[in-house]
């Protein structure tokens, strides 16, 4: 590998620039990282790398974040207050009850179909759906044939998700039939069957409402960076002088520069295959699953059958395709050095959403599925008060008797639509299939317009 030359270095802005430009702690790497000696994580970071060479961001964020015995995700619990970051659902339950709504009213929209199955994607502790499942049972929906899917790798979140949603820890492993595709199952708080699923491709064939809060943002990413002679990858190396992790560039083009528009004008890109491989699969998803028909009025002799199977809607932090260096490290609620004391940190980067419209729209030829219709994004502030955030404080006020109670409220609303707190920095994208088009130009989606 080539070192950085001074042109590339004062370019790049990685590393320890990064982490100075996004907070105002100047504390040194070279300090930090006395303390690494005991990072088992850092210790196999360090080994893979001088056995196989520099790795790739994506390749070091997917080992930190998820690895079996020390990956960020994989053994503790890192939300709220104790943890490293707090998300929407956790500052207030308005965030979790007006998205079931959401899901209602798309639902009915479809005409009801049943079973159907409400799957999220990296559930956290489980307090989103926990609030969903809640406005489903004051709706009866407890009583329809419908059950949870939870995507989710990490067993001890399984386990924080499981006390949150179930009456009690039910079914072991050991106890499910040998070709479950399900890794856990349970019964919900309303009684709705709970199950607990590694990878979105196994989940069950129905009708689904798909839920992906703050998921996308943990994909790994490359990062590439345009000089004279083309796209480069950042790769993080060895500093074999003091065992501390450094960014370097390839010498050559590597395969994530495939992903590289031609018509692309940033010099600085972060772009995640998986991303767009996980919104494929849903998308593909959207498309075929499922069993509810719906005949075409336009049709007279009424032969013609559309099937509608599935909706999407996705809620991160990102941008429409114009940031460039977005990734970071969290840690106690403190933006933190990525390559500093790795595992012990959240690992993130804003959501490319355009690549994520392109890739749900843009079927491969040998795929059979079509372009979803998206909706979006639009911000969180927009779609929230669209969908009558403001009244739903007023109901809760007005029957609150508690002063404190009543100002925590007010402050949760404010954290949630502030434009400079999380009302500007969260967008909502929703995907429907391309059937739907004629229902959603008289019934467009709720809190998109």
């Amino acid at each position: 590998m080539q070192s950085f030359s001074r042109q590339i270095c004062q370019r790049l802005k990685v590393g320890l620039q990064v982490f100075r430009r996004y907070s105002g702690n100047n504390t040194s790497a070279d300090t930090i990282n006395k303390g690494n000696s005991s990072n088992k994580l850092l210790k196999q970071i360090e080994a893979r790398i001088l056995a196989t060479g520099p790795i790739t961001v994506a390749d070091y964020m997917k080992e930190v974040l998820t690895n079996p015995s020390a990956g960020y995700y994989m053994s503790k619990d890192v939300f709220g207050e104790k943890g490293d970051f707090i998300t929407s659902p956790e500052i207030s339950q308005m965030f979790g009850e007006l998205i079931a709504i959401w899901l209602i009213n798309e639902w009915t929209k479809c005409g009801k179909p049943t079973p159907f199955q409400i799957v999220e994607l990296g559930p956290g502790r489980g307090t989103l759906m926990s609030d969903v499942l809640r406005v489903f049972s004051k709706f009866k929906m407890a009583e329809s044939d419908f059950s949870v899917s939870l995507v989710e790798v990490s067993p001890y979140l399984s386990q924080i998700q499981e006390k949150c949603l179930c009456k009690t820890q039910n079914e072991k492993i050991s106890e499910l039939p040998i070709d479950s595709h399900h890794y856990k199952e349970s019964k919900s708080l309303y009684g709705s069957p709970v199950r607990w699923y590694n990878h979105i491709s196994d989940l069950p064939r129905t009708f689904t409402l798909f839920l992906a809060h703050e998921f996308f943002d943990a994909l790994p990413i490359h990062k590439l960076v345009k000089v004279n002679q083309g796209w480069r990858e950042v790769l993080i190396d060895l500093n074999r002088e003091d065992s501390t992790l450094r960014y370097v560039l390839s010498r050559e083009r590597t395969p994530a520069s495939l992903y590289c528009r031609e018509n692309e004008v940033r010099k600085d890109l972060e772009i995640s295959p998986q991303s767009s491989v996980m919104i494929q699969v849903m998308a593909s998803r959207i498309h075929q699953d499922g069993g509810y028909f719906l005949i075409d009025s336009n049709n007279t002799d009424n032969t013609k059958i559309y099937t509608i199977i599935g909706i999407g809607l996705v809620i991160d932090y990102g941008h429409e395709g114009d940031k460039t260096d977005t990734f970071r490290g969290f840690k106690n609620h403190k933006l933190h050095d990525p390559l500093v004391e790795p595992g012990t940190a959240d690992l993130t980067a804003d959501v490319d959403f355009s690549a994520l419209k392109w890739a749900a729209t843009h079927p491969r030829s040998v795929e059979d599925w079509k372009a979803n219709l998206t909706f979006g994004t639009v911000d969180q502030k927009d779609f929230l008060t669209r969908m009558g955030i403001n009244m739903r404080l007023e109901k809760l006020l007005a029957s609150c008797r508690n002063e404190k109670l009543a100002n925590d409220l007010k402050s949760a609303h404010r954290m949630l639509t502030d434009p400079m707190e999380m009302g500007s920095k969260f967008k909502f994208l929703a995907l429907y299939p391309a059937v739907m088009e004629k229902i959603l130009l008289k019934y467009p989606p709720p809190g998109f317009s």
